[in-house]
């Protein structure tokens, strides 16, 4: 992979780290003008980047003035637009387990596209650079926030945070697999049951050494 893979791994950790917050950025701009733009950028974004001048060619020559923040702002709607794009997808789940709706949700997000796949390397350059940080972890948190909505989760307080804490572990984990060896379906989806099923046993592990710790106690007397 071009990108440096400690540079990138360090960006994602401080990503889930800005989970920790509990706070959500503020939405996106969002209108149909837009979307079209940023969808006609990224179809040649993993061959030609992330360039107003790029934009311009397949856009129209003031698609520029659509994203005054430059190219960070482009890429931050892109991955807004994505999220949406899941969460249409997820409306009408008929998948009763919540673990299941989560493995949907993030194989919706990072499909089996070459396409896709090149556009978000290209774009992690500038995500990666000193300018693209914030919008990252932002991007990050929202996407993160969205598997769970597209899951149908309801939790509030510490449950809220907490649930987006642990994935956003695992969100940083299947997305490196994603980027550097998600054109294999079935290999990406072998890896993201793997890393669901040992976030489950950790899960168990918690509970069952959480009732083991007070049983004593109630027990005494």
């Amino acid at each position: 992979m071009s990108l440096l893979p400690g540079k990138l791994e360090q960006a994602l950790s401080l990503a889930v780290a800005t989970l920790a917050a509990g706070v959500m950025p503020a939405p996106m701009e969002r209108d149909a003008e837009r979307d079209d733009a940023v969808r006609k950028l990224a179809a040649v974004a993993g061959e030609c980047g992330w360039s107003m001048h790029t934009l311009r060619a397949v856009a129209g020559p003031n698609a520029d003035l659509l994203f005054p923040a430059g190219e960070v702002d482009m890429l931050e709607a892109w991955s807004d637009l994505c999220d949406r794009s899941m969460l249409e997808a997820m409306q009408d789940t008929l998948e009763p387990r919540l673990s299941l709706r989560v493995r949907q949700a993030i194989l919706l997000r990072l499909p089996p596209n070459e396409q896709r796949r090149q556009a978000a390397r290209r774009g992690m350059a500038v995500f990666l650079s000193l300018r693209g940080q914030k919008a990252f972890r932002r991007s990050w948190v929202r996407t993160v926030n969205a598997i769970w909505q597209a899951a149908q989760d309801d939790s509030t307080g510490l449950t809220y945070v907490s649930k987006r804490l642990t994935l956003g572990g695992l969100y940083a984990s299947v997305f490196l697999y994603w980027l550097s060896r998600g054109g294999d379906a079935a290999g990406f989806g072998a890896f993201v049951d793997r890393r669901l099923a040992d976030v489950l046993r950790i899960g168990r592990l918690k509970a069952r050494f959480g009732a083991s710790a007070v049983a004593p106690e109630s027990g005494a007397g």
